[in-house]
């Protein structure tokens, strides 16, 4: 077998597996990709995009059983609501509290309900058991420029942020080995991928003051 037969080859194996995972990545990557480039134009200019908070709020007051409740092997300082208690606001206020770490003082349960898109929270009396919770949402546009930021999204979201980073970089990087290996018959190729660094790198010098 000849040498360039070899080489040629070799060469179209890299080329299939750089093709293959290209379009792969590059299917995983798809909607995120809209997504975050979508987020980063609202984010870019979210002085201009006017949010509207919408507030809702709801009272209630603990039967004394459950005042007694909170006694029981209550924090010090933080922990969460005792389980039947959470159960009880779950079931009278359908708000969920299950596991969700407070602030205990001597007077008071404050439980911070942080969401993204907005924000809640729910306070508890110990002495008297009233109940005070507020959730305010700030619209669609607020929902999905958090997500962008991961901002109060939770594990499973922040997992997905990783995977979808990983999948962008595999994207990125068999991109530019496709590059590599179809210059030769581009030749602006590598003008352009240059013009892709220096922009950026004149603009931050150039504009962005530390």
């Amino acid at each position: 077998m000849s040498q360039a037969k070899t080489s040629s080859q070799s060469r179209s194996f890299w080329l299939k597996q750089l093709h293959n995972w290209h379009w792969i990545s590059s299917a995983i990557c798809l909607v995120g990709m809209i997504l975050f480039a979508a987020t980063g134009i609202t984010l870019n200019h979210a002085a201009l995009i006017e949010a509207k908070p919408k507030v809702t709020t709801k009272e209630a007051v603990l039967p004394e059983a459950m005042i007694a409740a909170l006694a029981v092997n209550a924090p010090s300082e933080k922990g969460p609501l005792q389980a039947p208690v959470a159960a009880w606001i779950s079931k009278s206020m359908k708000v969920d509290v299950s596991g969700r770490e407070g602030e205990w003082s001597e007077d008071e349960v404050y439980v911070a309900l942080t969401r993204p898109g907005g924000d809640a929270w729910l306070s508890v009396d110990r002495v008297t058991g009233d109940i005070s919770y507020e959730k305010t949402t700030r619209g669609v546009v607020s929902y999905l420029n958090d997500l962008h930021k991961g901002r109060n999204t939770g594990p499973a979201w922040m997992w997905f942020l990783d995977i979808f980073a990983v999948a962008c970089l595999v994207f990125c990087i068999t991109g530019l080995c496709l590059l590599q290996m179809h210059a030769g018959a581009r030749p602006s190729t590598w003008p352009m991928v240059g013009l892709g660094i220096i922009i950026p790198l004149v603009l931050a010098i150039l504009f962005i003051h530390s």
